[in-house]
């Protein structure tokens, strides 16, 4: 077997000075403050490109996320034009291996509702530089215009890689086509517990899927090292960094960034594993997760050690006068997976998924939210049926009478938006590998004190399709399968990722306020799409307490 790509051998080096011994980390800039004089030091040549490119994230209304990773420990440099006339450098931060190399710089106190290009590079104490990588992004309008969100999830499931002869991640390109002001990548970005191999058999064509192979994915992901090798695999492919590039994300993490379906204090029961406690390989996961995504990560006091977020992965990010979007975290708070029928744990009051603390997060912010269209991104389904009788992942436990273990967390969330009155609000997931419109109504359900609404459903990004249970959904909520599309092969085989069977989500928000949901294949081809027209929204004061 030959490893098509290695890091180590494309990174090159690059002369270290005695400055250079920063870790790298959030650098919280407020762009207006930062006086933005002088100019940038001579180099002395520019010796080697960044190979994993460049990105944004997080963009919202003033404020986004700009991230690199260096070739050598160096310090990132950004320079950032606006309205073709306003130029200013940004100097970042140091970083070095303990980042793996990885860097960002927030920027705050940018103008709502205008484009950005910048220039990203690294630059070393004696003045070398990078070949610099060129990114756009625009701020999203503070009043009432049109924008478009696009969401999905589960990227090179199932031993799905970089397949060069189909044309690498094609969605990544599909996307990029559709050209959103920000996509929602909703969980498993990678798949750290799935080994690769270099070739597979289709049995369904006969053909062969030949992976692009690095050392770090022929197993799965134990040391930090290996989850870091994990995301870099994404951004060899040329879709990947193009659409990067092009296009602002807002990234979750769900279980594959880790190991499937893993819960904290988890035993791993795989031996494939020496090290088994997912206590342990979730703090890498996480923090390889971290490095690797234009999050807004704020360094913690230094007796936390890495200098990153333990387990606060939830967020708001404001989109103007129409959208909000609230992100959250359904893996670091919840408890042991139930491994037995609801029926046997009826009693039983589980862990839930986001937390006390995310729940009353999430409720606050929606009560304090003026937008519009309040849009919540779980990373997991409501009603979708769990995989397998044994360790339920999920929300839902199939038993669909009254709320049981984690469903009393959701069902209070969901009382909770009637009782506030919280008009329009709208959930977005993945994780199931297929698309679907499900609408949720009291008069269908067991649980009946909440408001009807709508969750969509959209993946995968890059990953065997699934086959969609709508006949088993979870009745507590009162769910209905509108529209689904997903696997259709009865075989009990992979299969391979194809345009016609990956998929990709939107939200396309018009100046008006009405939200047309369009759920589109890999190849853009819409399968079904939505208008919602906004119901009227009660002010705060107005709502109750």
């Amino acid at each position: 077997m030959t490893l098509l790509w290695d890091d180590r051998n494309r990174l090159g080096e690059l002369r270290v000075g005695r400055r250079t011994t920063i870790v790298a980390g959030l650098s919280g800039v407020s762009v207006p403050a930062l006086g933005l004089l002088g100019r940038t030091p001579a180099f002395v040549e520019r010796r080697v490109d960044l190979t994993t490119g460049a990105r944004s994230g997080e963009v919202g209304t003033t404020s986004a996320v700009l991230w690199s990773r260096a070739p050598g420990p160096s310090r990132m440099m950004v320079r950032l034009h606006s309205n073709g006339r306003h130029r200013r450098l940004v100097r970042g931060p140091w970083t070095d291996p303990r980042a793996d190399l990885t860097a960002r710089v927030h920027l705050t106190g940018l103008a709502p509702g205008r484009e950005y290009a910048a220039e990203v590079w690294f630059e070393t104490p004696e003045g070398e530089r990078s070949a610099p990588e060129h990114l756009t992004f625009a701020t999203a309008p503070i009043h009432a215009a049109a924008q478009t969100v696009l969401w999905s999830g589960d990227t090179f499931g199932q031993g799905w890689g970089i397949d060069l002869a189909r044309g690498g991640v094609t969605t990544y390109r599909t996307m990029l086509d559709l050209r959103p002001d920000l996509f929602i990548h909703v969980g498993d970005t990678i798949y750290a517990d799935e080994p690769m191999t270099d070739t597979v058999l289709l049995p369904e064509n006969g053909t062969t899927w030949r992976n692009e192979l690095t050392e770090d994915v022929l197993g799965v992901a134990e040391t930090l090292d290996q989850f870091r090798g994990r995301h870099r695999y994404l951004l060899h492919d040329d879709n990947a960094r193009a659409f990067h590039a092009a296009v602002p994300t807002a990234v979750q993490w769900d279980d594959h960034e880790t190991c499937n379906n893993w819960w904290p204090g988890e035993i791993i029961d795989d031996e494939a594993y020496t090290e088994r406690r997912a206590d342990v390989l979730a703090v890498r996961g996480r923090r390889a997760w971290q490095e690797y995504q234009p999050v807004p990560v704020k360094r913690l006091v230094p007796a936390d050690g890495d200098g990153f977020v333990a387990t606060r992965l939830y967020r708001r990010i404001p989109r103007g006068q129409h959208l909000d979007l609230f992100l959250l975290d359904m893996r670091s708070w919840r408890g042991p997976n139930p491994d037995h029928d609801p029926a046997v744990v009826r009693d039983r009051v589980a862990a839930g998924l986001l937390g006390r603390e995310q729940e009353a997060w999430l409720i606050d912010g929606l009560r304090r939210s003026t937008a519009t269209w309040k849009v919540v991104s779980i990373d997991q389904p409501l009603s979708a049926p769990a995989s397998r009788t044994y360790d339920l992942d999920g929300v839902s436990n199939g038993d669909g009478g009254p709320p049981l273990g984690r469903e009393h967390e959701i069902g209070r969330v969901l009382a909770a938006i009637k009782r506030y009155r919280i008009r329009n609000v709208v959930w977005v997931t993945a994780d199931v590998h297929y698309t679907a419109a499900y609408h949720y109504h009291p008069e269908r359900a067991s649980f009946t004190d909440f408001d009807p609404f709508w969750e969509f459903v959209s993946g995968p990004l890059h990953c065997s399709p699934f086959t969609p249970k709508d006949d088993q959904l979870d009745a507590t909520f009162g769910p209905r399968a509108v529209f689904s599309h997903g696997k259709e092969e009865d075989l009990n085989v992979k299969i391979a990722p194809r345009p016609d069977n990956q998929h990709i989500g939107s939200l396309q928000v018009a100046a008006s306020g009405a939200l047309t949901v369009t759920l589109y294949d890999g190849a853009a081809t819409p399968l079904w799409r939505r208008t919602l027209e906004p119901e009227p929204l009660v002010s705060p004061a107005r709502a109750g307490t």
